[in-house]
């Protein structure tokens, strides 16, 4: 049995959401004047709110309805993240190679947190 986990930065679904969040920053960074309240903004947003609603997720672990809305609120914010990747691509803001990668962390993103969200006993507290 693992390393029993206490605190939402624990989860390794958080720590690659926080991580894809700081590499959509730096990337954003180039993205052009004109997209500064729209694209930039909007694609950081999301990026940063998966995070959040983990966070939020972890704290309602004690109802199992409240624990899967907060992640399937993560899970929507990360496939906005990607359709705001494949636009900044198809703008010709971000290299289609640069981007792939940040595009596949978030389907391993996407894939951490249907599983929590398929099973959520492993992760909501019980009533003693």
């Amino acid at each position: 049995m693992g390393k029993r986990i206490c605190s939402h930065v624990e989860l390794d679904v958080y720590r690659k959401a926080l991580e894809a969040a700081m590499q959509v920053f730096e990337m954003s960074k180039s993205f052009p004047k004109e997209e500064r309240y729209s694209l930039t903004d909007q694609i950081r947003r999301a990026s940063r709110s998966v995070c959040s609603n983990l966070a939020e997720a972890w704290r309602k672990r004690r109802y199992e309805a409240a624990f899967i809305s907060k992640l399937s609120d993560a899970e929507g914010e990360a496939a906005e993240t990607q359709v705001w990747i494949e636009l900044a691509v198809r703008c010709g803001y971000v290299a289609r190679d640069q981007a792939a990668s940040l595009y596949a962390t978030y389907d391993e993103i996407l894939r951490m947190l249907v599983h929590m969200i398929n099973h959520p006993d492993q992760w909501t507290l019980k009533p003693n």
